[in-house]
């Protein structure tokens, strides 16, 4: 596959990844999930991990996935490129697979110590692809190796902290984040 096909199947098959904790970082707020309980004299997960947040994040990605469905036939024939087309266990996996790999890094920096909005290099750009292509291979194995080829993993993994960085960047920018990264 050339680079070009690559790279479009990776940011296609991850962009329902990409989408559900930016949604949740815009529409966050309300009862946090660990409902201010502490574990070892910290906070669980902190108020930045939110039902709602973590509810419209998971929505935003699966709705995300399903408009891509509908859009592949025609965004296929105008890359050149044969992008996958998202089972239902993946509309659903992808995005909570994101939302739990942000929360798991939540709880991660509590224990070690961080505070809500602390830098936690390599964890805070690859959290939810971790969850993503975990939860993904476990709900449609056959789908996810079929499509998340050696060169297309290796392109998500040095993609995503690259786009990481400038999301989170405009979003400090325009001041949605009170940090940017």
């Amino acid at each position: 596959m050339e680079v070009y096909a690559v790279v479009a199947t990776a940011v296609w098959a991850m962009f329902p990844a990409y989408i559900p904790n930016n949604a949740a970082v815009l529409a966050g707020g309300g009862r946090p999930i660990d409902g201010g309980r502490m574990l070892g004299g910290r906070r669980m997960l902190g108020d930045g991990k939110t039902w709602r947040g973590t509810a419209v994040g998971w929505t935003a990605g699966a709705l995300l996935a399903l408009f891509l469905n509908e859009l592949n036939g025609p965004a296929s024939d105008l890359l050149g490129v044969s992008l996958p087309e998202f089972p239902i266990p993946i509309v659903v996996a992808f995005p909570l697979g994101a939302m739990l790999g942000d929360i798991g890094a939540s709880f991660l920096k509590r224990r070690t110590g961080r505070e809500r909005g602390a830098p936690f290099p390599v964890v805070d750009q690859l959290d939810f692809v971790a969850g993503t292509l975990l939860l993904g291979a476990i709900a449609s194995p056959g789908w996810f190796f079929e499509t998340f080829t050696a060169p297309v993993l290796a392109v998500v993994l040095i993609l995503t902290p690259l786009l990481h960085v400038l999301t989170n960047g405009i979003a400090y920018v325009i001041g949605v984040k009170d940090e940017p990264w």
